[in-house]
């Protein structure tokens, strides 16, 4: 068993509302009128509020190099990391007192957004006392599952070493990707969708001394399932040129939901021995608003066993892998019921879908 003991995030600075973000698209891409007046209504239809990103509003009105826009990553991700690392390790609502940096074990460092050799996790470690023979775990170019991914495998290792403690960071500075002279319609669903984000779970094993430090019902993992249908390399993911990383998002993704993902999630339902209508909760990955009716579609249940999954749409965007850490934290926020079980779950470029089963202990 892995008990997921704390949450903390990092949230960037600058707040951008969706209709800041369509009216920025409607000046610096040259569509013609007709044109961009047949596409804006994505950003409607997205249902996101607000966003938060690491740069101001003007930086997307300029051409940034690959160096410059990689260079600042390294800097954001670095601060931003720390910010969500240091509310983890203290934070009041999930822990009795506060977990000292020499008490984690193993660090994992998930991202798709930018590059860093050696890996971010390395600079994180050199900012805060951490033990010098702590192992580590980069994760780059798992997108929108990093998240889901990152917790199954801290699982893994836990489940080998159930003494020990896990710190996992996901951040994704997507806004830093933003190509101002690509004006293909995939950018755009991605400038319409996507924000920055940032966040840290601190995970301990079933023999962790630490475990008493955790105040309140929280979810443990108990089972883990991955899915990569081959051939599927086309549907989403980076397309690296000298620009830098252009998005690839194919509007079949909530199709998919509906053949792929639910055949693999009615699998692992019948394999856990779960009853679908006695599922607390679904902590799903919120891909897009069109993504997440299919997930209810296919599970035939309310939109209230995914409000969270909604919630942090509307107010964070899409922030590929540390989105589905902003959910979880939400659902932990709330009082569970012990023994009540949850899935997590997440879609990333592969096509791959990720799950985790959830009891909340």
């Amino acid at each position: 068993m892995s008990y997921i003991s704390s949450i903390g995030l990092g949230i960037p600075q600058h707040v951008i509302s969706q209709d800041k973000v369509k009216n920025l698209v409607k000046n610096i891409f040259p569509y013609p009128e007709k044109e961009i007046n047949r596409l804006l209504p994505v950003f409607d239809r997205a249902e996101i509020n607000e966003r938060q990103l690491v740069v101001e509003e003007n930086w997307f009105k300029q051409l940034h190099t690959f160096e410059e826009k990689n260079n600042l990553y390294q800097k954001c991700a670095k601060e931003y990391s720390l910010h969500a690392i240091d509310h983890c390790l203290a934070n009041k609502e999930f822990l009795t007192e506060d977990i000292p940096y020499n008490a984690i074990d193993m660090i994992m460092f998930v991202s798709s957004t930018g590059i860093a050799t050696p890996s971010l996790d390395a600079h994180l470690l050199n900012e805060r006392p951490f033990r010098e023979d702590i192992n580590r775990m980069p994760l780059w170019g798992l997108g929108c599952a990093g998240g889901a991914i990152g917790l199954a495998r801290a699982f893994d290792w836990l489940t080998a070493h159930p003494e020990k403690s896990v710190l996992l960071v996901c951040c994704e500075l997507c806004s830093l990707t933003f190509q101002k002279d690509d004006f293909s319609k995939s950018n755009l669903i991605g400038t319409a969708l996507f924000g920055d984000g940032i966040g840290a779970v601190l995970l301990m094993g079933e023999r962790s001394p630490y475990l008493n430090h955790r105040k309140k019902t929280t979810p443990k993992i108990t089972k883990t399932s991955s899915f990569t249908k081959k051939d599927s390399l086309s549907i989403m993911g980076w397309k690296i040129s000298t620009r830098g990383l252009e998005v690839i998002f194919s509007k079949s993704i909530p199709s998919l939901v509906k053949t792929l993902w639910k055949d693999h999630i009615t699998a692992f339902i019948q394999k856990s021995k779960l009853d679908r209508h006695q599922i607390h909760s679904i902590i799903a990955h919120p891909g897009g608003k069109k993504v997440l009716e299919a997930m209810e579609e296919v599970l035939n249940m309310s939109k209230t066993k995914m409000k969270h999954s909604h919630n942090v749409l509307a107010n964070h965007g899409n922030m590929s892998s540390a989105t589905v850490l902003y959910v979880l934290l939400e659902w932990m926020k709330e009082s569970v019921n012990q023994k009540e079980q949850s899935i997590l779950c997440a879609l990333g470029p592969g096509f791959s879908s990720e799950l985790l089963l959830l009891e909340w202990n």
